[in-house]
């Protein structure tokens, strides 16, 4: 019994020292997103116009590279958020069999709080990466259609 009671305690230390990583992550995913949506901006108000200059398989390399970056955070912000939730769940159960209400309080804000951030973040993530693929696809069929049109006159 003296062993898994060990096991048990290291275990919880060692998820508990997981929160603030965690919480670091969901800020570090927010900021990225908030970047991307700058990002998103400027290629809305004309990046996207001088794309067109660029060589196909560049095209395709930025935007392969956008779009991984939007699907990082619509994929790892709820993941993160998650866990925010349950890492101080633990430790506010405890509290709650022992009669501490105010810690179960702070646990219970904190779980909230990191659910909110994660989805928040994946909310974003999931929609810039939606937009940018429509953009980026209407954007590659213009580009094809002008190549088929230039390769016709060009054979007559």
């Amino acid at each position: 019994m003296s062993f898994d009671n060990q096991v048990f305690v290291w275990l919880h230390l060692l998820v508990s020292l997981l929160l603030q990583p965690v919480t670091w992550g969901l800020f570090g995913l927010l900021a990225l997103a908030v970047m991307d949506i700058g990002i998103t901006l400027g290629e809305r108000l004309g990046g996207l116009a001088r794309w067109r200059r660029l060589a196909l398989p560049e095209i395709e390399r930025r935007a392969r590279k956008r779009l991984d970056r939007a699907d990082l955070i619509a994929r790892v912000g709820p993941m993160l958020g998650l866990m925010g939730t349950l890492i101080p769940l633990g430790p506010g159960l405890a509290a709650l069999g022992e009669g501490n209400v105010q810690i179960l309080s702070v646990a219970m804000r904190v779980a909230f709080d990191t659910t909110v951030l994660g989805l928040l973040a994946g909310v974003i993530g999931f929609a810039l990466g939606r937009l940018r693929r429509r953009w980026y696809d209407e954007l590659l069929d213009e580009l094809e259609a002008e190549g088929n049109q230039h390769a016709t006159s060009l054979a007559q």
